[in-house]
């Protein structure tokens, strides 16, 4: 198969599962394997970086907001609080990330771990879906602090980060709506601190730019389909979940095949 289309494939791949709660870093393990394709550490930031400025159109006057209340010193108003939950939250994330950099690249090709994290996923998200407590209660200080805690067992392939920092917000009471775009929100300064952590002063081929676009359409679209018809109720969350079981399931069996 020819490198581009390859890429191309891999590029929608990771547009759809980075917003969708089965996780795209396990999905990209699987794709990989199958296609027989090494993708490098600048190919694998090209690719989040499409599905990052996804998040920053799709949001971008929740972001704009945010920075002019910061800006005009409104630190009391909702926008203001919002970022700085926002912040808030990264910080776990950012220092799991720090500390594991050196023995995720071992971890993220390991095909065991995968088919268990989407086990662990399967299991969060049909547990979030099931009506355990009352939604509707605000988003704080200490609730943005224990998702962005959930937030570290993505770190491993077959782990939806988008899955776990979502079924967190509503175990904590939050609206599927709030929870969602929080969950979204949050993604921003965790993926980009992690490009840049990678990437380094290395610039990003133009070769590339064809996936990074293809990312950046597809992620698009998904979060669209996603926040506004998808999970509207915390009951689909229940169908992703069966699917993420049934692939850890596969994934299983093939290895002991």
């Amino acid at each position: 198969m020819p490198e581009l289309l390859t890429a191309i494939i891999l590029a929608i791949i990771q547009g759809i599962t980075e917003w969708l709660p089965i996780s795209s870093s396990g999905h990209l393990v699987i794709a990989q394997k199958l296609l027989n394709y090494q993708n490098s550490l600048v190919f694998d930031v090209a690719l989040h970086f499409g599905t990052l400025m996804s998040v920053f159109v799709y949001f971008g006057k929740d972001i704009t907001n945010i920075f002019q209340d910061i800006v005009k010193f409104k630190f009391h108003s909702e926008n203001s609080k919002l970022g700085f939950y926002i912040l808030l939250s990264a910080i776990p994330a950012a220092i799991a990330g720090y500390l594991l950099r050196n023995i995720m690249d071992t971890i993220f090709n390991t095909l065991p771990i995968v088919a268990v994290s989407f086990g662990i996923t399967g299991l969060l998200l049909i547990i979030t879906s099931l009506n355990l407590n009352k939604l509707n209660k605000k988003l704080n200080a200490k609730k943005s602090l224990i998702i962005g805690t959930a937030q570290i067992i993505s770190l491993l392939p077959g782990v939806s980060r988008s899955g776990t920092t979502t079924s967190a917000g509503i175990l904590l009471g939050l609206n599927e709506k709030t929870a969602l775009k929080f969950s979204f929100l949050m993604s921003i300064p965790v993926i980009f601190g992690a490009n840049i952590l990678e990437i380094g002063n290395q610039k990003l081929p133009i070769e590339f730019l064809w996936a990074t676009l293809t990312a950046f359409i597809v992620g698009l679209i998904t979060i669209h389909l996603l926040y506004r018809y998808i999970l509207t109720s915390r009951k689909n969350l229940r169908y992703f979940g069966i699917y993420a079981l049934v692939l850890s399931l596969i994934l299983l069996i093939s290895l002991f095949i």
